[in-house]
């Protein structure tokens, strides 16, 4: 039997990334080694998934935790370090200190001897200064950077679009330079069009159309997977004849033209603005990206399809491509946050994928050396 790869993942939270390396159907070649996560509810989510594996994911910080204790040898780090400084979102993002966690990442990269980490960040990461300070340790470090994409989730069979930067980087002495396989992994998926060669993206109806109405307003621990996470709000009157006054496909514009006397003061005067807010998701398009606050539609385009409410915590892990047996622990605003912030296992699949072509080129190096 051949030995499985060395695997840490860093920043790990629920353990989405992780659960893409290690659990794959058919060639689960990934052998998790070392995780760690400051959020106690999310680390305690992934013990509770990947038990199996060995060891404990630490809840600590990272910088705190290198400073006592000895890296383990792996042959891959994935990880995705805390993305808000580079993100959009975040307006003023001078002097965010979550945008050097870059660097305890690459010290363990360095310390582990891996040969291959993959990072993972929102798009504005790859135009960042940052961004060039990552390339330059990591040139310093021996790796190559393997061509950094954005890449949509959608492409590779997830129910959501969802734009992320994948930075491969590969150690040079270990590899053939000349016969590194191409990166991205080519897409599964694709939009539909009029000639489209590839299977079109999943839509939110293959992912929730078969779950009955949510019941209760609280996590129902007594119930099996998948209704367990399926459960409601309790909306105010008003926020209940404003889930009403939204078409199928519609937003907020549609609210402040149906119904003006309840739409709020702050989207009555201002006229323009986004078209997701207050908006009812598609059931023949993928989700929007799936963030951390999916239960409040004035975040984004959270309602159900056809049903006068937002979606569930179940139908949001569902649009992520969690299995409904993988269990979440914490309450309400910790699962949805471990839910918000993950990346989609189905996704993260694909790049284990791209991750263990790497991997065998190396081995059929030595192979031919050994001949």
């Amino acid at each position: 039997m051949t030995e499985k790869h060395k695997l840490i993942d860093l920043f790990s939270g629920a353990g989405g990334m992780t659960a893409g390396f290690v659990e794959r159907e058919f060639n689960g070649n990934f052998q998790s080694v070392f995780a760690i996560d400051s959020d106690g509810a999310a680390v305690e989510t992934y013990n509770q998934n990947f038990a199996h594996t060995g060891h404990q994911c630490v809840k600590a910080n990272i910088e705190v935790w290198l400073e006592e204790n000895a890296v383990p040898a792996a042959d891959v780090v994935i990880g995705g370090p805390p993305c808000q400084g580079f993100s959009l979102l975040n307006k003023d993002r001078k002097g965010d200190a979550r945008r050097a966690l870059w660097e305890p990442f690459m010290d363990v990269v360095e310390k582990s001897g891996a040969v291959v980490f993959v990072m993972e960040n929102v798009p504005g990461l790859l135009k960042s200064q940052e961004f060039q300070d990552i390339a330059r340790r990591s040139q310093d470090s021996g790796f190559q950077l393997l061509q950094p994409a954005v890449l949509n989730v959608a492409d590779y069979g997830v129910p959501q679009t969802r734009r992320r930067a994948i930075v491969v980087g590969a150690k040079i002495s270990a590899f053939d330079a000349s016969a590194l396989p191409e990166f991205p992994p080519p897409p599964t998926h694709e939009a539909p069009t009029e000639n489209q060669e590839l299977p079109s993206w999943r839509c939110v109806r293959e992912a929730i159309s078969d779950l009955p109405h949510p019941e209760g307003t609280e996590i129902r621990s007594d119930e099996e997977p998948p209704v367990d996470l399926h459960f409601g709000r309790n909306p105010t009157p008003k926020s209940l004849e404003r889930y009403k006054a939204v078409p199928p496909g519609g937003n907020r514009f549609d609210l402040q033209k149906n119904r003006p006397d309840i739409t709020p003061n702050c989207w009555l005067n201002k006229p323009t603005g986004s078209t997701d807010l207050f908006g009812r998701l598609w059931w023949d398009r993928p989700a929007v990206t799936i963030r951390t606050e999916f239960f409040k539609p004035e975040k984004g385009r959270y309602l159900h399809p056809e049903q006068d409410r937002p979606i569930t915590h179940r139908e949001a892990a569902r649009l992520m491509t969690f299995p409904d047996q993988f269990q979440f622990c914490g309450t309400k605003i910790e699962i949805a946050r471990q839910i918000g912030n993950a990346v989609p296992p189905q996704f993260a699949e694909h790049i284990a994928n791209y991750v263990e072509a790497l991997l065998e080129q190396r081995e059929s190096g030595k192979r031919r050396e050994a001949a």
